[in-house]
Order: structure tokens, then C-alpha cells, then sequence
């Protein structure tokens, strides 16, 4: 799990919490550039919001998704991950993962984020699908795009893995998804990096329609 520390006015705003086990090491990592000022969740799965209750640093998010940062993490709309279409490795782990070793419990929401405000030299755009709140900071300056789970460079165990679409399992929408990814390759980004995994380098908006396309 990624999680950024973009530079704040005499702290830091993380971009995405990780998961529960994170927080001491997210919070002293913080400390040597002056503490949390503030989270900002990419999205609110159990596996992006799980630091953020141990935290003592207001939670913001895109409007669209303080519904799941307040409640259920995602639950509310996946299936059953007992029974279905994951790997059976993924089926039998995921359930309990989620529940009791990523998350870390539903965060208050001090405020929400939404298209196009400026979040640490970063403009957010919403790109929803994997999640309806789901956001991207992009900086114009340089093109780098946080793109946290926009796509996967890992798989299903962790494992790195080629770029590709996360499995509709836990997509809340997952041709909204794919549209999104199209959407950020618009933008002809230098560098991605995503929510999991490595970097996307190179001719990053190629990769993005390549994934999108990919069924």
C-alpha cells in the first residue's frame, strides 16, 4: 500500500492512509517534516483509509465517497468475497484481511475535496469506477499523476505485476473505471503511481489505453 507525504505549509498532507498496521510508521515519517496536517483519502476502501483513525489529523475526501470512508470501507457494494470471482487464494484471505488486518474502522470526515481544487501544488480530478469518490492529484508542472487505485501494478498476492485494471470484484463501476483510465492518459502523463506497487514510467498514457482496452 502507497501512501504519499506531499509537502504542506510546515507539515505534510498524506495522500491515502494505507492500512492500520502503517500508522506509527506513517506518523514518524511525518514528524521529521514538521507532523500531519491533514489526510486526504484517495478513495475509502479498508486498505486506503486504515492508518487514518489512529492518526490525529483531520480526514478529507471527495463528496462522493464519505459515504464508505464513514461506513462499510467498500463492503456496501462488493459482492460476497467469500464466493466470488477472486482467485481462491484471494477468496479465502481477503474477507479477513479486510476486516482485521487493513482496516483500521470508519474515519470522520472533517471536510471533502472535489474536480479541480489545489491540494499541495497537485490539482484533483475526479476519476471514478474503482470507487465513486476515487480521485488522482495531477501536477501540471512535471505530470506526475497519483493515481492511487486508478490501476494495479501488483496482483492479487501482492506479488509485482504488470499495469492493469483492478478485478471488478471491487470496482463499484467497472466501465466507469476503465473510462477514467482513459480520461488520465488525456492528461499524457510523464509518471504514474499508483495506490499499490510500482510506478507507471515512460509513455504512461499508452500503458493507461492499453490497460482500459485490455478486457
Amino acid at each position: 500500500m502507497n501512501v504519499y507525504l506531499l509537502e504542506d505549509e510546515g507539515g505534510v498532507t498524506l495522500f491515502d492512509a494505507g492500512i492500520k498496521g502503517m500508522a506509527n510508521g506513517l506518523a514518524e515519517a511525518a514528524e521529521r517534516f514538521g507532523g500531519i496536517n491533514r489526510i486526504v483519502l484517495g478513495h475509502g476502501h479498508t486498505d486506503h483509509r486504515g492508518a487514518a483513525p489512529a492518526l490525529d489529523a483531520p480526514v478529507y475526501c471527495h463528496p462522493d465517497e464519505v459515504e464508505d470512508a464513514e461506513g462499510s470501507g467498500g463492503f456496501r457494494y462488493w459482492p460476497d468475497l467469500r464466493h466470488s470471482e477472486l482467485p481462491r487464494s484471494a477468496r479465502l484471505m481477503h474477507p479477513f484481511l479486510h476486516r482485521h488486518v487493513w482496516d483500521g474502522g470508519p474515519v470522520t470526515i472533517e471536510g471533502t475535496v472535489s474536480a479541480d481544487d489545489e491540494i499541495c501544488g497537485f490539482r484533483v480530478v475526479h476519476a471514478p469506477g474503482h470507487a465513486p469518490g476515487l480521485i488522482v492529484l495531477w501536477r501540471e508542472e512535471d505530470r506526475l499523476a497519483l493515481a492511487t487505485d486508478l490501476i494495479y501494478t501488483i496482483d492479487m498476492s501482492g506479488r509485482h505485476d504488470e499495469p492493469h485494471m483492478p478485478d471488478d470484484t471491487y470496482n463499484w463501476d467497472g466501465a466507469l473505471a476503465r473510462e477514467s483510465v482513459r480520461n488520465i492518459a488525456e492528461l499524457e502523463p510523464a509518471l504514474l503511481w499508483a495506490g499499490h506497487g510500482d510506478p507507471v514510467e515512460g509513455d504512461v498514457a499508452s500503458v493507461l489505453r492499453r490497460v482500459a482496452d485490455t478486457t
